[in-house]
């Protein structure tokens, strides 16, 4: 990273990051061409390791690229924010992302569905809101277990 001085490390502070979050475009490897999705998702962390999670229909061209290629890229960014310092004559833009690879999972038992769904869930509601349990068989559910991630963060300058 060329700019040091703006790196998030830290499991914590990464997944602080993704907390804010409310979209995760996600890359599949299409035979030389990038295929991204700009998805929900929810997350958690096990043993210090990111899962996020995704739903969709139960078809689509994303289950044919995932059969063949299982790679993924990830990225995530909140707290984006324009600033305009008319008398320097200069803008910015203030942000936090998150960038990373791993592989793709489809989750087929019901159980880790359900769980896979109330992360998702709760990304953008309450905790333990409910959802309907009858779209469970019929919602198609996958994972991205994260293998490397990394973050940056410049935050607003209040003064040039």
């Amino acid at each position: 990273m060329r700019r040091k001085e703006r790196e998030v490390k830290g499991i914590s502070d990464l997944v602080s990051i993704i907390e804010k979050c409310d979209v995760c475009t996600l890359v599949l490897h299409n035979e030389g061409i990038p295929y991204l999705l700009p998805l929900n998702f929810g997350y958690e962390v096990l043993d210090g390791v990111v899962h996020l999670f995704f739903h969709s229909a139960m078809e689509g061209t994303k289950f044919d690229i995932m059969k063949r290629d299982a790679r993924a890229s990830f990225e995530m960014h909140a707290n984006h924010q324009l600033e305009y310092f008319e008398e320097q004559g200069y803008c910015t833009m203030s942000y936090e992302s998150v960038i990373g690879t791993g592989k793709m999972h489809i989750i087929d038992n019901p159980q880790e569905k359900e769980k896979a769904l109330r992360k998702i869930m709760d990304q953008y509601h309450e905790k333990d809101a409910y959802f309907n349990p009858a779209a469970i068989p019929r919602t198609k559910v996958y994972k991205l277990i994260v293998e490397s991630m990394s973050g940056k963060s410049k935050p607003p300058r209040k003064t040039f």
